[in-house]
């Protein structure tokens, strides 16, 4: 297997460090960081003398249980059903149900019906990504936030100039925080008018939002016209108008906090460990056979992989579900190792693992929350690393900067409107109504931090976008050749198995089909949020939220007793946690600080 690998990470030379001072650490927590999926519990230790956190653990209080409740459902409804896992990106997971039916009803869609559900889903990354990127992370950097906990950084951003007000209209940096200001800020105004014509552009090709009507096995409901591609391609031009601002405007935006931070790129960053299932088939290759599973998941144009240490170590969709490991570490489950085995090997012969999720056995087992013992309902997906035998906790850093750092390095996609070059990806947007053509390139960066998890985030938008130009284009000559069909019909076996990859909003997501008798047996969904929000597993490994978060430094100008914990929430939302709706904050022996429930999650942040 080839192998590409970015250049080496570096840490310049510094001065030396001085002398730690006596610690002074007070246990500070934020439960619930509320998301449409679940509740999610930050829990910490900080060191404020010597301004970093030394320890976190995240946690997860409701119990759903899909897995279990799925048995015996019939196989043709499993993408109706798991819509209902998530309330903001649902149709990521009919998608990937329908990806997993079609392998086990060995059933082909047509070309039009692919290129419909690459469309949907593009709309789906642009809106996603557009109102979270800009009406809920971007109150992390906006005026009233910044000047509460920064304002010395508050100050140097009004005499800081903008490098790229030309393009996006604003003088400062002061400006463009002003601008993100909820409700009142020009910019997030704007944004909330976009994730409108987003829907829109989303339900023109799977008929609703979020929960898709129009999508099945074997392909579409939607009806394919001229008129209906138009209607989504004068949407997305908008789109790619009002990117040409959004680009620069958060490269802007980002680079200043290194500027007035220095030792900022500390804040959130972890080992690169990233995984990326792909996204966007191409209908010319795929089959949904699984024996052919590498070759067509080398050709989504999202490339499917796994790079560790800055070296892209697999593109295999095979080897990536092989390698997959569910570990019940500080979780509330009972073991399935002496439970039934749905699959022993995969139809390449390769054996599957107990602990693979074709063979998971959901077992419940609530009890007390013990951060020594067990502590959250998410438990611990790995990826068994075969070259070191490590068990590793990938992320996927909220989605975009693992899709764009896998597809850069694999070097595999090259449509005109997108193209990876091996240590890059370059998008190319065309002329639209008042701006000029524009080419953005998203470079592999030297961390895996917060700050380059939400760069990659606006990337990502202008990557979607450009696929979608790509998707339209393709859906009309299909249609103008007369190859109108957009299903094809199929019979449910007997017995039979199948996976499905494909990239929700916010990262990796896999369903895991097992059917007998007609019905579902087993059937495991895996979304990002366990690959990001585990805790630490049976060896000792801390998940991604925990592993960001410890060690994080504190720029926070507030002490204790003022202190809002921005510098760990800019970590924790980096991964995109989901529609972040409300912070309760406690210092030591549940001394509640402050208590707060506001759609943006602004921590009792006044105008002043």
């Amino acid at each position: 297997m080839e192998t590409t690998t970015a250049a080496p990470e570096t840490k310049t030379a510094a001065s030396p460090k001085p002398a730690a001072k006596p610690a002074d650490i007070k246990e500070m927590s934020w439960d619930p960081i509320t998301r449409i999926v679940g509740s999610l519990g930050i829990y910490t230790k900080i060191d404020f003398a010597n301004k970093k956190v030394v320890e976190c653990h995240s946690t997860s209080s409701i119990f759903r249980g899909y897995s279990i409740f799925m048995k015996n459902k019939d196989p043709r409804d499993t993408h109706f059903i798991t819509s209902r896992i998530c309330g903001i990106c649902g149709d990521n997971h009919a998608t990937c149900s329908v990806y997993a039916q079609n392998m086990a009803y060995g059933v082909k869609p047509p070309n039009l019906a692919e290129w419909i559900v690459n469309l949907g889903e593009a709309a789906e990354y642009m809106f996603d990504h557009n109102i979270f990127q800009d009406n809920l992370v971007g109150v992390d950097f906006c005026e009233m936030m910044v000047r509460e906990t920064n304002p010395g950084v508050w100050e140097m951003a009004k005499r800081t100039e903008a490098p790229n007000a030309k393009l996006h209209g604003y003088k400062t940096i002061a400006d463009i925080m002003k601008s993100l200001n909820p409700f009142e800020g020009e910019f997030y105004r704007e944004t909330l008018q976009v994730s409108r014509y987003t829907r829109e552009m989303f339900c023109l090709m799977e008929g609703r939002h979020v929960h898709p009507s129009t999508l099945y096995a074997g392909g579409v409901g939607t009806v394919p016209s001229i008129q209906l591609f138009t209607d989504y391609q004068v949407r997305l031009m908008k789109y790619v108008e009002f990117m040409k601002k959004v680009v620069p405007l958060h490269d802007d935006l980002f680079d200043f906090f290194y500027q007035a931070l220095p030792g900022y790129e500390e804040v959130g960053r972890r080992r690169i460990l990233l995984g990326c299932w792909g996204s966007f088939q191409d209908p010319e290759v795929c089959d949904y056979n699984y024996k052919t599973m590498n070759e067509w998941g080398k050709a989504m144009y999202v490339t499917p992989g796994i790079v560790v240490d800055g070296e892209l170590v697999t593109t295999n969709l095979v080897d990536i579900n092989l390698g997959i490991r569910i570990l019940l570490g500080s979780s509330y489950y009972d073991d399935w190792d002496s439970s039934e085995t749905f699959v022993t090997h995969d139809p390449l012969g390769n054996p599957v693992d107990q602990k693979h999720p074709w063979n998971q056995t959901t077992i419940p087992k609530p009890q007390r929350r013990n951060f020594d013992k067990n502590y959250t309902w998410v438990m611990s997906p790995r990826w068994l690393d075969k070259r070191t035998g490590d068990h590793l906790a990938l992320d996927t850093g909220g989605g975009p900067i693992a899709r764009l750092w896998v597809t850069a390095l694999a070097n595999l996609v090259d449509i005109g409107y997108v193209k990876a070059t091996g240590h890059s990806v370059k998008i190319n947007l065309p002329r639209t109504a008042l701006k000029p053509a524009v080419e953005f390139e998203w470079k592999v960066p030297k961390w895996s931090n917060a700050i380059e998890r939400d760069r990659a985030r606006t990337y990502f938008q202008a990557y979607a976008a450009g696929c979608a130009l790509y998707f339209c284009e393709q859906a009309m000559q299909e249609l103008h050749a007369g190859n109108t069909k957009t299903f094809r019909p199929f019979k449910v076996p007997d017995e039979a198995i199948g996976c499905g990859f494909h990239e929700a909003v916010r990262g990796v997501l896999s369903h895991h089909l097992v059917i007998r008798g007609g019905k579902v047996a087993n059937y495991h969904p895996y979304p990002p949020t366990p690959w990001n929000a585990n805790p630490r597993d049976i060896y000792g490994t801390p998940g991604p939220y925990e592993d960001a978060v410890q060690n994080t430094p504190i720029f926070e100008e507030n002490g204790p007793d003022k202190f809002k914990g921005i510098d760990i929430m800019r970590t924790v939302r980096s991964f995109d946690p989901c529609l972040p709706c409300g912070v309760h904050m406690y210092l030591g022996h549940d001394k509640t600080l402050q208590v707060m429930h506001t759609p943006t999650a602004l921590m009792g942040l006044a105008k002043k």
